[in-house]
């Protein structure tokens, strides 16, 4: 899934965190806190002796790069409040509006963030992002893994004290799938449940692998035996709504949602704050331990407010990296760097001249040094990205070499492309509120312009409306960056989801680019059903290559996550993906 700060998604991710880059997704099965560890042990996939990317850095566009020089480090707080109350950024720490709270219509890391912490589903990961039981206490898989029955926990409640039972995982379900819902994501996630595709394009209603055998057991087949399936359902996408609340009459009903998870949704201010309550029956066997978490949305520089003692955490942004990292400033002792399953990506609109033309997309790719951009605009907080699937993550190719920067070459190509004797002109775009373009944006049209004369014009739209235009199948944009990071660590969550021409028959709402090659979409396929981990990865690697010699995408960065904890924050963890964290967090005295 998408992640709006790197996508994500993963998903990156997801997060808006390059200057114009946006990463869409959340969630993953396993965290890789150091290459190759915890994902060689969990999925089999051979370590990888890199560093483990992510989130990009926090955007700074519109921000002067010396506005924090002047703020005196040492006067930072690190005494905890007297009060329960946690002081955090709004979201992934950004600080934006979340474009949705309805789990249905989740898309990106900055919804997510909320929506995980708010509502939960039948399964879900830990804090080792492990798939555990969460609303279902366990199940059973029969029928040569196509059926799988989950009993439900007895002491699962909604906000509002009513028992959750099975039919609200049904009546949840079939939402996501109910064509009214208008839920592009729902495909990705739930497509391979039986009649789900019936129900989603209106000719059934009811979804008929979707069964209720007691108020405490659901059933749900599935068309084929896929290895990540639970993964899929974890989803938010899955989560557990209540029809009450859902069909009150409320718009939008998610303003006051009546969820399941640890913390409730108390306020929300537009632009000013989002404010979370410890839900104290909640059922998990972790319970939440901090009152009261408030969500700033605006407000002025975040570390201005991190160093004056007014947030206790904070995402560090280009500007800032340089000083934070210095060992002889006291922040540095605050920061932590982790890894992030997201890849960063330009796409080119296969369904619009000129990149209809394969040529002219390859071109474009091999114009731009990614190495270059990496190294001067995002000061190295993030890797060059090689190839689609991030560092680390199962089947990642050390031996790809990616799309490699030769200006020549692509000059030669756009020169035996259909448009050699002029390139049409070519709007990008980004996210954005106006004013300059992020400058990893222009550093970009800068080089498509020396090596190409390609003539860019770029347009900048808020994050929600963004989202609104790139989910679907009909895009409109020629030229757009995005990112994505990790639902599940699967090559699937990746490859699948994001180039797959099409889902149960279905145009693919996921796939951005429009891109469509019957022999990728016959080895995503076949590795999708491989039970073989070796050959699932060598198909997916296959796939992968062809994927790049076809160019509907520029792989541009692979992220890392840089934040700043006050001390007395314990519990604090920023893993590679959306997952419910909160509940882990307290306050020391």
């Amino acid at each position: 899934m998408s992640e709006n700060r790197g996508l994500v998604a993963v998903v990156v991710v997801l997060l808006v965190a390059l200057v114009g880059v946006v990463c869409l997704g959340i969630g993953a099965v396993v965290y890789c806190p150091t290459p190759g560890s915890v994902c060689s042990g969990l999925f089999g996939a051979s370590a990888v002796a890199q560093n483990t990317p992510s989130a990009q850095p926090a955007n700074t566009q519109g921000q002067d790069p010396n506005q924090n020089q002047s703020q005196n480090s040492q006067n930072s707080s690190s005494s905890a409040p007297t009060d329960n109350v946690l002081r955090l950024p709004g979201g992934s720490g950004g600080g934006g509006d979340p474009p949705t709270l309805d789990p249905a219509l989740t898309s990106d890391v900055e919804s997510a963030t909320y929506i995980v912490e708010i509502f939960s589903g039948l399964v879900g990961f830990d804090r080792d992002l492990k798939i555990v039981p969460d609303i279902a206490e366990s199940w059973e898989v029969s029928n040569g893994g196509k059926t799988y029955t989950f009993k439900l926990r007895d002491n699962v409640v909604f906000h509002d004290g009513r028992p959750v039972t099975a039919q609200d995982v049904k009546y949840s379900l079939e939402r996501a799938a109910d064509p009214s819902t208008r839920s592009t994501v729902a495909p990705l996630y739930l497509g391979d449940i039986v009649g789900f595709t019936e129900k989603y394009t209106g000719q059934a209603k009811e979804v008929e692998g979707i069964k209720v055998i007691d108020n405490h057991t659901l059933q749900i087949d599935i068309k084929r035996p896929i290895s990540y399936f639970l993964a899929s359902l974890a989803h938010p996408t899955s989560y557990v709504v209540d029809k009450f609340n859902v069909e009150s009459g409320e718009q939008p009903w998610y303003l006051k949602p009546n969820g399941t998870g640890p913390y409730k949704l108390t306020q929300w201010d537009q632009g000013q704050m989002i404010v979370l309550e410890k839900n104290p029956d909640y059922y998990g066997d972790i319970k939440p331990q901090i009152d009261r978490i408030e969500m700033t949305l605006g407000g002025g520089s975040a570390m201005t407010r991190y160093e004056n003692g007014d947030l206790d955490a904070v995402r560090v942004s280009i500007a800032d990296i340089e000083r934070v990292s210095d060992p002889n400033d006291p922040l540095s002792k605050d920061l932590v760097v982790e890894p992030q399953l997201s890849t960063s990506f330009l796409v080119f609109n296969t369904r619009k001249p000129p990149f209809d033309d394969p040529k002219v997309r390859l071109a474009f790719a091999m114009a731009i040094d990614t190495e270059k951009i990496t190294e001067v605009v995002y000061k190295k907080m993030v890797a060059p990205a090689t190839g689609i699937l991030p560092q680390s993550f199962p089947g990642f190719n050390p031996n790809l070499q990616g799309i490699k920067y030769d200006p020549e070459g692509a000059k030669k190509l756009l020169a035996e492309s259909k448009y050699a004797s002029g390139l049409p002109d070519i709007v990008w775009n980004t996210v954005g509120g106006g004013g300059a373009a992020g400058s990893d944006t222009q550093a970009i049209a800068e080089m498509l312009k020396e090596n190409l004369g390609a003539n860019i014009s770029i347009e900048q739209t808020d994050w929600a409306t963004y989202l609104s235009q790139i989910n679907g199948t009909n895009i409109d944009f020629q030229m757009f960056d995005i990112g994505w990071s990790a639902d599940y660590v699967d090559p699937h969550n990746f490859l699948g989801i994001l180039f797959a021409s099409e889902i149960d028959g279905q145009p693919n709402p996921q796939n951005w680019s429009g891109y469509h090659n019957p022999e990728v979409d016959a080895l995503l396929d076949q590795a999708g059903i491989e039970t073989d981990l070796e050959k699932r990865i060598g198909l997916y690697q296959q796939a992968e290559e062809k994927i790049l010699a076809d160019a509907p995408v520029l792989p541009i960065t692979y992220g890392r996550d840089y934040w700043l904890t006050k001390p007395y924050v314990k519990g604090a963890f920023y893993p590679p993906l959306v997952i419910e964290r909160l509940k882990y967090m307290s306050l020391a005295k």
